[in-house]
């Protein structure tokens, strides 16, 4: 219960430059922004484009993991 608990307040927590990956996992990024509306602007490593996504749709990378 405890996990859940902290993984939502941290799907809420994003800034810009922290690292995020799907939540499947397939594919993972840079936050550029958190509009005022809670939507979290992300770029996929490797591209130009941006893309918005709900912020709990998407999962925080930790240090030295990918």
């Amino acid at each position: 219960m405890v996990a859940i608990v902290d993984s939502l307040w941290e799907a809420a927590s994003f800034v810009p430059g922290d690292r995020v990956k799907t939540q499947r996992g397939s594919t993972s990024g840079i936050v550029v922004r958190v509009l005022g509306d809670g939507r979290v602007a992300w770029r996929p490593e490797q591209t130009e484009i941006e893309l918005l996504a709900l912020p709990e749709s998407l999962v925080r990378v930790k240090k030295g993991q990918r």
